[in-house]
């Protein structure tokens, strides 16, 4: 069991939220992350695992400026918690559909050019994974127990289809990247879990 000191919310926080509940198929490469198998099958992933991940996600980010930032989600529970994690921190993102050549292609009014790109799902986001990877700049994606993790520079496990769930790994994302690059303030941090988690 996860010694609660080094988690970055409290354990139970993570099991309401059901981070930790994959699907019932499993990927080759996602296995090191698995604890069990449920009796109904479902895949259960090791909380430590994904807290420890999350952090190192927080770290890695935090060499970069907000703007240099984008975070993709084609999945809608993605939508909002992407959005808060973009109007807090300053990150570029879109939520809902990808625009094909934002990365590559100039010529475009909304060309953008991010030095790391988050997906909340590497197969329904993988046009800008593949952009990304035509541009050479590292990709970090949230990886259910059924993902594949060609390609994904830093895997980071978690439930990615929940609601709860990704409003809950936004909501410590954002903190936490504020909190490395000694931006973060207690007091003026006003927002819940509540706030990144879609209706």
């Amino acid at each position: 069991m996860a010694k609660e000191e080094e988690l970055l919310v409290p354990n139970d926080v993570y099991l309401k939220a059901g981070i930790h509940i994959g699907t019932k198929f499993k990927t080759k490469y996602m296995e090191k992350f698995i604890y069990k198998t449920r009796p109904d099958g479902l895949s259960v992933l090791n909380v430590q695992e994904i807290n420890d991940r999350i952090k190192v996600m927080a770290n890695f980010l935090a060499q970069y400026k907000p703007e240099e930032i984008l975070v993709v989600s084609r999945r809608e529970n993605g939508w909002l918690p992407v959005k808060m994690f973009g109007m807090i921190t300053g990150a570029k993102f879109f939520a809902g559909r990808y625009p094909p050549g934002v990365l590559t292609n100039p010529r475009l009014k909304n060309y953008t050019e991010p030095k790391v790109l988050i997906v909340t799902d590497a197969w329904p986001d993988r046009n800008a994974v593949n952009d990304a990877l035509r541009m050479g700049i590292p990709i970090i994606a949230l990886c259910d127990t059924n993902n594949q993790a060609n390609n994904i520079d830093l895997v980071v496990p978690c439930n990615n289809k929940g609601k709860k769930s990704l409003g809950l790994l936004f909501y410590i994302l954002t903190k936490e990247y504020l909190k490395t690059r000694g931006e973060f303030n207690e007091k003026d941090f006003k927002y819940s879990i509540d706030d990144f988690t879609p209706e």
